[in-house]
């Protein structure tokens, strides 16, 4: 189980729950939100996609609204796998798909 570092007091409405979710797994060492902007562009729901190979592991971008917000990720896994496990933990994908 990973270890989720909180070094500001101020993150995007809804990160620290998702990020938690994603320092519980055993192959995740560290997650470190860190710097928040704001940007020009606006989106409605929260997102976090992987942006940069770090030595350690990844850097990710969280959004939501005009916020954007940088994410530290220490880890082995390659992207694929940061990608599913952002998929997994994503609070908004419990939301079941219809049949028409």
């Amino acid at each position: 189980m990973g270890r989720l570092v909180q070094n500001h007091s101020t993150n995007i409405e809804g990160l620290i729950k998702w990020l938690k979710k994603i320092a519980s797994r055993s192959d995740i060492k560290t997650v470190t939100p860190a710097s928040i902007a704001k940007t020009k562009s606006r989106g409605e729901k929260l997102i976090l996609k992987v942006t940069v190979k770090t030595k350690e592991g990844f850097k990710l971008l969280a959004r939501k609204g005009k916020l954007v917000q940088e994410v530290f990720l220490v880890t082995s896994l390659n992207e694929s796998e940061i990608i599913e496990i952002i998929e997994k933990t994503n609070p908004k994908s419990y939301r079941k798909k219809k049949n028409y």
